[in-house]
């Protein structure tokens, strides 16, 4: 009898290499631990009676025998026999992609009764005997023959296999780049909510004759070039997220009266954005509003980047039907079009009077007093910023293209990257490198786009490399609008945190738990907040 059992083995083992049976034996053994937990689980419900009837015979069998070490044994059954389902779990759909139904079936059917033979096994507590394994190892085996025989050898197992894999790849990368799409047009949606509450601010500001002459007596303000004050500007078109950056900034200030707010909007926005700060009141604080069709001197002939959004081919690209499938789509963002976004670089040109200045983002929250900035030591240096390149990512070489040697030439590309939203400019230093020509001879070498393809950090990198100061990293946190992990004890260290990324917290998609750190800053009592937000 051990005669025969051994001859069968080693018949059945020469059949297949033995690194398959190695490998799927490895899987043959996780799947039958965790069987053998879910029994050992369900005999916990068991009726009481019953339980107690058999749990001297249970304990006895037990210790008889230990199934694990059963499946690992080299020499019994139930590994041959749970190998032997696992690759013929293989053929299954080797056989279905071939459309051989039959086989499917049959192996499919085999499978099922060798995972009960074994299942009364562990279920009993004993071996498989070589009386129960031979017949149904042997049906198995002449069937996963037959599906050789049929060409479904182990060549043909590994690359259906591979192609399974590659097509399950590039399923997660489309899905990938559909989600990516579809959060970006989320982002770039404006909410009806937003929509209605500039409506309703510009016929307040049509109707209200007051208004207009209110904001021109308010340009006329001394304070507006008073350096003995404390200077902040924001350019956008957002009415709501530039209210709450205003206001989160005031509150958290010690002496509000001293701050003046500069806000650059578009033509569309400048009437919601005058009417909101003209009829709200913000503790003593000056608010200067412009449109950013009064700064007639920045034009094509001025202004290499006015040039370049005005391009036709540019316009197509954002606007016009123009894909490009291996272009992130996020470069696809109108956004980047919009001159706004490149004001900053042109902050000692609109308020030529001013030495220093801190230029906020409108996806920030303002929660500690930041005029201690304006007596920050620059040594010398333009610009102030936090510095991102604690992970590699955030270094200069993501970021530019040091295969053109107009970079590599010039710039080191592990030099840190340095964040935009929260800034302290020095102006009296930036007028004194001229920092604005050199945004211009970055923007003209960038004419083609194969310098960089996205926003204003890359030129912001560029313009202001070897000019920029770290700031402690409590300043300026980010990550508010696309990371859920960041640590609570930062985020409350931070004197601004930022929402940079598409989960923007004036919109659904925002993350919830960060959303109310937005939303305390909302004026709920304002008529229009009630009517066309909070409803």
């Amino acid at each position: 009898m051990r005669r025969r059992q051994a001859d069968y083995r080693r018949s059945v083992r020469r059949r297949f290499p033995h690194w398959i049976w190695v490998l799927l034996g490895l899987f043959s053994i996780a799947g039958l631990y965790l069987f053998v937990v879910h029994h050992n689980q369900n005999e916990d419900r068991v009726e009481q009676p019953i339980l107690e009837k058999n749990t001297r015979i249970q304990q006895v069998a037990r210790e008889d025998l230990n199934f694990t070490q059963e499946i690992l044994s080299a020499t019994s059954f139930s590994r041959q026999l749970a190998e032997q389902i696992t690759l013929a779990k293989a053929y299954v759909i080797i056989a279905k992609e071939h459309n051989n139904l039959h086989l499917a079936w049959q192996l499919s059917t085999k499978i099922r009764s060798s995972q009960l033979l074994l299942s009364k096994a562990a279920m009993r507590g004993e071996p498989l005997t070589f009386e129960e394994a031979e017949p149904i190892i042997k049906s198995l085996s002449s069937l996963i023959f037959k599906a050789q025989d049929t060409h479904y050898d182990i060549a043909t197992t590994i690359m259906t296999m591979k192609s399974h894999i590659q097509a399950l790849e590039e399923r997660a990368n489309a899905a990938t780049v559909q989600s990516t799409v579809f959060g970006q047009l989320a982002a770039e949606a404006l909410p009806k909510s937003l929509n209605c509450l500039i409506v309703k601010l510009t016929t307040d500001w049509l109707l209200k004759s007051y208004m207009p002459e209110l904001a021109n007596e308010n340009r006329n303000s001394p304070r507006l070039v008073d350096n003995n004050l404390y200077h902040f500007c924001i350019f956008s078109d957002n009415v709501l997220a530039t209210s709450v950056v205003v206001n989160s900034t005031i509150s958290n200030a010690e002496h509000p009266k001293q701050l003046v707010f500069h806000i650059v909007t578009n033509r569309i926005n400048y009437g919601a954005m005058q009417a909101w700060f003209l009829s709200n009141d913000f503790k003593g604080s000056t608010i200067e509003v412009q449109s950013i069709e009064e700064l007639a001197w920045l034009n094509a002939s001025y202004a290499p980047v006015v040039k370049q959004l005005v391009d036709t081919n540019s316009r197509t690209y954002y606007f016009g039907a123009f894909q490009d499938s291996k272009a992130e789509p996020k470069l696809h963002n109108p956004k980047y079009l919009s001159l706004l976004n490149h004001l900053r670089f042109y902050i000692p040109q609109i308020y030529p009077q001013l030495e220093k200045v801190v230029f906020l983002d409108d996806d920030v929250v303002v929660q500690k007093d930041l005029t201690p900035l304006f007596s920050l030591d620059l040594h010398g240096n333009v610009n102030g910023a936090v510095e991102t390149c604690l992970e590699a990512f955030h270094r200069y070489y993501k970021y530019l293209n040091f295969s053109n040697s107009v970079i590599s030439s010039k710039i080191d590309p592990q030099a840190c990257g340095w964040a935009f939203g929260m800034n302290v400019f020095d102006l009296i230093a930036w007028r004194k490198a001229n920092v604005t020509a050199r945004y211009h001879y970055w923007q003209e070498q960038n004419s083609d786009g194969t310098l960089w393809k996205l926003g204003t950090l890359p030129p912001g990198l560029l313009t202001f490399y070897g000019l920029t100061e770290p700031l402690d990293r409590r300043w300026h946190v980010l990550g508010l609008g696309y990371d859920i992990n960041i640590d609570n004890r930062l985020i409350e260290s931070a004197a601004v945190i930022h929402f940079n990324g598409n989960m923007k917290p004036w919109l659904k998609l925002a993350i919830g738990r960060y959303k109310p750190l937005w939303e305390r800053y909302v004026n709920q009592s304002n008529p229009c907040i009630e009517e066309c937000i909070t409803s």
